[in-house]
């Protein structure tokens, strides 16, 4: 009996080079940033637009891409490398913001990014000259202040939701915790600045202080958070082995489960406390600002960094360039502040974290 045959189905015509489309986004790239060119060049425009450009070669790289699989490959591959092309253009355009910013501030704060910036303070400047010594001194001291406030309550509060909370207070805490995450900080500021004005009785207190408090009443929320999911992470064994040898509960929260989890929890208090070191409205509000050192956090006011920034910008004297120098500078310094602790938190994470042992 004669039995028929099937042809195989070939589901590929043909199958593009291995680095086409690194070659294709060069092309693209090439493309836009020509068209940009001669935009230029032509009077449309004013000066020559790297982010559009790579935005837009971004855009042709994926319809490229998409149309030379489709003639080559088929639709099937097509679909494949069309959406493989779209996650890499989302992570491209989500950098570009990114490095657009990094690339303006250090431009345009190296200019005053001297020893002088951070040997002066503002006292009697006017024009050039002076530094920002007082204000990284003050920055210092009021995010460390709120650390040490902001720590201890943020981390005894999520080991209780974690350890011990349950029903109704559990849940009330919780709350209070996802409505603070969302306050906006300038609303902080006004609390405090109400709070020390009744503590005080004074209708115009500052302070390095009450500038701390406000900034830990957003450092708080992110510190509950990132610490109860690093102590939802230690495993129940480690607790119910700690319990069989006759361990009390609060023993194994201190010698079990808290060094567990502490590579998380200190990569937790780290971004939280990059995450508010350039808050500006409530230093402004509390804190205010003086062109003079002062190390007192409790009395008197306090500059700070974004304060500097701030007023740099908005209070220039005749000579506009000096203080827009020195504010580019005093941002470029806040990102590397922002950087150093970030690169902290990576080395916290890496050697404080639990040895893995392998058998």
């Amino acid at each position: 009996m004669a039995t028929a045959t099937v042809a195989p189905t070939n589901l590929r015509a043909g199958q593009l080079p291995r680095y086409s489309p690194v070659g294709l986004l060069a092309l693209s790239l090439v493309v836009t940033g020509a068209l940009f060119l001669i935009f230029l060049l032509a009077g449309m425009t004013t000066a020559y637009n790297v982010t559009g450009a790579i935005f837009f070669g971004l855009v042709l790289w994926v319809v490229v891409v998409y149309v030379a699989s489709f003639v080559v490959e088929g639709s099937r591959r097509a679909k494949d490398r069309l959406v493989t092309a779209l996650v890499s253009t989302a992570f491209g355009i989500a950098l570009l913001p990114l490095i657009s910013l990094l690339v303006t501030v250090v431009s345009r704060g190296v200019a005053r990014f001297d020893v002088a910036f951070f040997n002066e303070s503002m006292r009697g400047v006017t024009g050039a000259g002076g530094g920002a010594i007082h204000a990284v001194i003050g920055t210092v001291e009021i995010t460390l202040a709120a650390a040490v406030i902001s720590v201890p309550v943020g981390l005894l509060a999520a080991i209780y939701l974690v350890e011990y909370g349950k029903g109704a207070i559990a849940r009330a805490i919780t709350f209070v915790v996802d409505v603070m995450t969302g306050i906006p900080s300038i609303v902080a500021g006004l609390f405090a600045f109400a709070l020390f004005e009744l503590i005080t009785a004074n209708a115009g207190y500052r302070s390095g202080f009450g500038g701390a408090v406000a900034l830990s009443l957003l450092i708080i929320p992110i510190v509950v958070r990132a610490s109860e999911e690093m102590l939802k992470l230690v495993p129940m064994e480690l607790r119910e082995a700690s319990y069989a040898l006759g361990v009390p509960k609060w023993l194994t929260v201190v010698k079990v489960v808290l060094p567990t989890a502490l590579a998380g929890i200190v990569t937790g208090v780290m971004l939280a406390v990059a995450r508010v070191i350039g808050e500006t409205a409530p230093l402004l509000i509390v804190s205010g600002f003086t062109d003079s050192v002062n190390y007192n956090l409790f009395n008197e006011r306090m500059a700070s960094l974004p304060v500097f920034v701030y007023t740099q910008l908005t209070q220039p004297g005749p000579n506009t360039v000096d203080f827009f120098n020195r504010a580019w500078a005093g941002a470029l310094t806040l990102i590397l502040i922002v950087l150093l602790l970030n690169v902290v938190a990576r080395l916290v994470a890496r050697f404080f974290a639990p040895k893995m042992t392998s058998r």
